[in-house]
């Protein structure tokens, strides 16, 4: 097969095809070796089939110019998260790709070595998709596609007052590692900017998720913006207590200096991007699954939040899209 041609430019749409994106197939035969124009799913009896679809855009979701291969594995990482939010098992994606203009064929083969690394580390296949020209940013959206025992899935609407309300690990690190990605904040060892770059998915507590919790989200907009999402889908209340919200080390010296800790501490459960998950369950499960307890579920609506023993105002829960 032939490369770029004296110009740079990338080769013919089926040649990237088979270059590019038919390897990250891995081999699986719903995808029919991307010689079809769909993928075709055998039924699997006694599992629901769980569907989840993120986009990510440059200069939005991703900083502009950021590696391919970054973007790439964080758009597959994130998408990897809404399943663990589920309880589910990954199973395979399709994904689309709008190329800027100045996306030459190694920047499309840097975007497909990223998903190539994630998909071995993740155990998913590529299973179809498109790609597409645009004059604007680059912009990329993936379906994935993962497996639960039937009835099992964890859903937003299964807590009940008198739950416990339950973190997966520290809070507040990717809007840290944005601003260190940015320049505006120091990260000496890098730790920060890579967990805004590249978030864990918490698929390794999948089979205690679909044990023990109520409901479960994955912290993408904030934690305090997708608790509330519990809430709304549950009918109930959530109370967080700051205090006992985890973070890590870099996240600590950065609150040392803030004059008002229950302010520092509400802008880390507000910046999203830590894909964490935010879950609630019975006090007894609670000690089973070995998480921090930020919180209860009690009856009524909607989100509170307190500081030693004082209720805090929040300036913005989360992240949404204008």
């Amino acid at each position: 097969m032939s490369g770029p041609d004296e110009t740079g430019h990338p080769p013919g749409e089926f040649e990237q095809i088979a270059r590019l994106y038919r390897p990250l197939t891995r081999g699986a035969p719903e995808a029919l070796g991307l010689l079809d124009d769909a993928a075709v799913i055998p039924s699997r009896p006694g599992y629901d089939l769980v569907i989840t679809k993120d986009a990510l855009v440059e200069g939005v979701h991703v900083p502009w110019g950021e590696a391919r291969d970054l973007v790439a594995r964080k758009l597959l990482r994130t998408n990897l998260s809404d399943l663990a939010a589920k309880g589910a098992e990954p199973f395979g994606y399709f994904l689309a790709v709008a190329w800027p203009p100045d996306a030459d064929f190694a920047v499309r083969e840097a975007f497909a070595r990223g998903l190539q690394v994630d998909g071995a580390a993740f155990d998913v296949s590529l299973l179809g998709g498109d790609t597409v020209s645009t004059s604007g940013p680059l912009s990329a959206s993936l379906t994935l596609l993962g497996w639960t025992p039937q009835g099992q899935a964890v859903l937003r609407s299964g807590a009940r007052p008198g739950d416990l309300v339950i973190v997966s690990g520290p809070i507040g690190d990717g809007g840290l590692g944005l601003a260190a990605v940015q320049g505006r904040l120091a990260d000496q060892h890098g730790y920060l900017a890579l967990r805004y770059r590249l978030p864990t998915p918490r698929l390794d507590l999948r089979d205690g998720l679909r044990r023990w919790a109520t409901a479960c989200a994955d912290v993408s907009d904030g934690l305090i913006a997708d608790a509330g999402h519990i809430a709304a889908a549950s009918g109930v209340a959530l109370r967080l207590d700051l205090a006992r919200l985890p973070i890590s080390p870099p996240a600590a010296a950065w609150l040392a200096p803030q004059p008002d800790k229950a302010a520092g501490l509400g802008r880390l459960a507000s910046f999203g991007d830590d894909y964490e998950l935010v879950l609630t369950a019975p006090p007894d499960a609670a000690t089973a699954l070995g998480l921090p307890v930020i919180g209860v579920v009690e009856a009524g609506a909607g989100v509170s939040v307190t500081f030693a023993g004082a209720t805090v105002s929040v300036e913005a829960a989360g992240w949404t899209h204008p």
